[in-house]
Protein backbone atom coordinates (compact mmCIF):
# COMPACT_ATOMS: atom_id res chain seq x y z
CA UNK A 1 0.00 0.00 0.00
CA UNK A 2 2.76 2.50 1.31
CA UNK A 3 4.85 1.71 -2.44
CA UNK A 4 1.52 1.91 -4.42
CA UNK A 5 0.89 5.62 -2.59
CA UNK A 6 4.33 6.58 -3.39
CA UNK A 7 3.63 5.88 -7.47
CA UNK A 8 0.58 8.07 -6.91
CA UNK A 9 2.17 10.87 -5.68
CA UNK A 10 4.62 10.77 -8.16
CA UNK A 11 2.04 10.37 -10.68
CA UNK A 12 0.26 13.38 -9.76
CA UNK A 13 3.39 15.79 -9.05
CA UNK A 14 4.23 14.73 -13.20
CA UNK A 15 0.71 15.56 -14.09
CA UNK A 16 1.69 19.25 -12.06
CA UNK A 17 4.57 19.34 -13.68
CA UNK A 18 3.08 18.73 -17.41
CA UNK A 19 0.47 20.83 -17.14
CA UNK A 20 2.71 23.81 -16.26
CA UNK A 21 4.87 22.67 -19.33
CA UNK A 22 1.69 23.32 -20.96
CA UNK A 23 1.23 26.47 -19.51
CA UNK A 24 4.89 27.20 -20.35
CA UNK A 25 4.59 26.11 -24.01
CA UNK A 26 1.51 28.73 -24.78
CA UNK A 27 4.03 31.54 -23.64
CA UNK A 28 7.12 30.53 -24.92
CA UNK A 29 6.41 29.00 -28.75
CA UNK A 30 5.66 32.11 -31.35
CA UNK A 31 4.28 29.79 -34.27
CA UNK A 32 0.86 28.88 -33.54
CA UNK A 33 0.94 25.22 -34.86
CA UNK A 34 4.15 24.45 -32.40
CA UNK A 35 2.30 26.22 -29.49
CA UNK A 36 -1.12 24.45 -29.83
CA UNK A 37 0.51 21.37 -30.20
CA UNK A 38 2.62 21.13 -27.32
CA UNK A 39 -0.28 22.50 -25.29
CA UNK A 40 -2.24 19.58 -26.63
CA UNK A 41 0.50 17.28 -26.18
CA UNK A 42 1.07 18.59 -22.48
CA UNK A 43 -2.55 18.38 -21.45
CA UNK A 44 -3.09 14.79 -22.71
CA UNK A 45 0.14 13.42 -20.88
CA UNK A 46 -1.08 15.46 -17.67
CA UNK A 47 -4.43 14.03 -17.75
CA UNK A 48 -2.88 10.61 -18.51
CA UNK A 49 -0.74 11.16 -14.77
CA UNK A 50 -3.52 12.23 -13.29
CA UNK A 51 -5.56 9.30 -14.00
CA UNK A 52 -2.86 7.12 -12.30
CA UNK A 53 -2.55 9.09 -9.60
CA UNK A 54 -6.33 8.84 -8.86
CA UNK A 55 -5.62 4.91 -8.88
CA UNK A 56 -3.73 5.03 -5.88
CA UNK A 57 -4.61 8.23 -3.69
CA UNK A 58 -7.86 9.95 -2.76
CA UNK A 59 -9.35 12.23 -5.58
CA UNK A 60 -8.67 15.24 -2.73
CA UNK A 61 -5.62 14.19 -2.42
CA UNK A 62 -4.31 13.64 -6.43
CA UNK A 63 -6.09 17.21 -7.05
CA UNK A 64 -3.62 18.88 -5.01
CA UNK A 65 -1.29 17.36 -5.06
CA UNK A 66 -1.41 18.39 -8.54
CA UNK A 67 -2.27 21.60 -8.21
CA UNK A 68 0.06 22.42 -5.69
CA UNK A 69 3.37 21.14 -8.11
CA UNK A 70 1.61 23.00 -11.44
CA UNK A 71 1.44 26.10 -8.95
CA UNK A 72 5.06 26.07 -8.13
CA UNK A 73 6.23 25.17 -11.36
CA UNK A 74 4.54 27.79 -13.01
CA UNK A 75 5.81 30.39 -11.13
CA UNK A 76 9.46 29.43 -11.41
CA UNK A 77 9.66 28.97 -14.58
CA UNK A 78 7.54 32.71 -14.68
CA UNK A 79 10.62 33.92 -12.98
CA UNK A 80 13.48 31.98 -14.66
CA UNK A 81 12.29 31.95 -18.10
CA UNK A 82 10.18 35.12 -18.17
CA UNK A 83 11.88 37.57 -16.04
CA UNK A 84 8.58 38.04 -13.98
CA UNK A 85 8.38 38.96 -10.39
CA UNK A 86 7.33 37.12 -7.44
CA UNK A 87 6.48 38.92 -5.00
CA UNK A 88 6.58 37.72 -0.93
CA UNK A 89 3.00 37.28 -1.25
CA UNK A 90 3.27 34.15 -3.87
CA UNK A 91 6.33 33.18 -1.22
CA UNK A 92 3.88 32.87 1.71
CA UNK A 93 0.89 31.58 -0.59
CA UNK A 94 3.25 28.76 -1.88
CA UNK A 95 4.41 27.99 1.79
CA UNK A 96 0.80 27.83 2.44
CA UNK A 97 0.08 25.06 -0.17
CA UNK A 98 2.57 23.09 0.35
CA UNK A 99 1.91 22.59 4.16
CA UNK A 100 -1.72 21.72 3.25
CA UNK A 101 -0.78 19.78 0.72
CA UNK A 102 1.44 17.58 3.39
CA UNK A 103 -1.47 17.97 5.88
CA UNK A 104 -3.91 16.41 3.19
CA UNK A 105 -1.62 13.93 2.10
CA UNK A 106 -1.42 13.21 6.23
CA UNK A 107 -4.77 13.50 6.94
CA UNK A 108 -6.63 9.84 7.48
CA UNK A 109 -9.04 10.14 4.38
CA UNK A 110 -8.07 6.38 3.35
CA UNK A 111 -8.93 5.27 6.60
CA UNK A 112 -12.35 6.15 6.59
CA UNK A 113 -14.79 3.61 5.94
CA UNK A 114 -18.04 3.91 3.77
CA UNK A 115 -21.01 3.64 5.80
CA UNK A 116 -23.30 3.28 2.84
Amino acid sequence: MVGSKKKGYLWAISAGLTAALAAISAKHFSHQLIRYGHVILFNVVMWGCYVNSLKALSSLQATVTNFATNFLFSGLAGYFLFEEALPFKWFAGALLIVIGVLALSKSSIDGKTRTD
